[in-house]
């Protein structure tokens, strides 16, 4: 991944923590890796854990962010979920996979945030 993807990655997390954090999510954890991949966030809201994927996109020449989470990608999450309950021995909990999507002006000013609840079906 170029080092550009890489600065966009992190500041669409970084405007997602705040924004999450602003409507009652806590934030456990960020950049959880597993064997099955990477979960950006892990939060706690309204007694369930959530799961969440951040996709940031300056423009939609290349499509929206939600359109960026294809059949395959949808797997990933919910194994890397699967993998930190296990982990944390939290099979027992209410969890949700979210995802947060972010489009950025040129300028990387916020364009657009969207927070998607149960984006992926278990």
């Amino acid at each position: 991944m170029s080092n550009d993807r890489q600065r966009l990655g992190r500041r669409g997390e970084e405007v997602a923590r705040r924004h999450l954090q602003a409507r009652g999510y806590r934030i456990l954890e960020a950049n959880y890796r597993t064997r099955e991949g990477e979960i950006d966030l892990v939060a706690e809201h309204e007694g369930a854990l959530v799961f969440v994927e951040v996709r940031t996109r300056t423009g939609n020449a290349i499509g929206s962010p939600e359109e960026s989470v294809t059949a395959v990608k949808r797997g990933h999450p919910v194994a890397a979920a699967q993998e930190y309950l296990q982990e944390h021995r939290a099979e027992d909990r209410d969890w949700r996979i979210d995802l947060v999507a972010i489009e950025l002006a040129p300028g990387r000013g916020l364009e657009r945030i969207d927070v998607i609840p149960n984006a992926v079906e278990l």
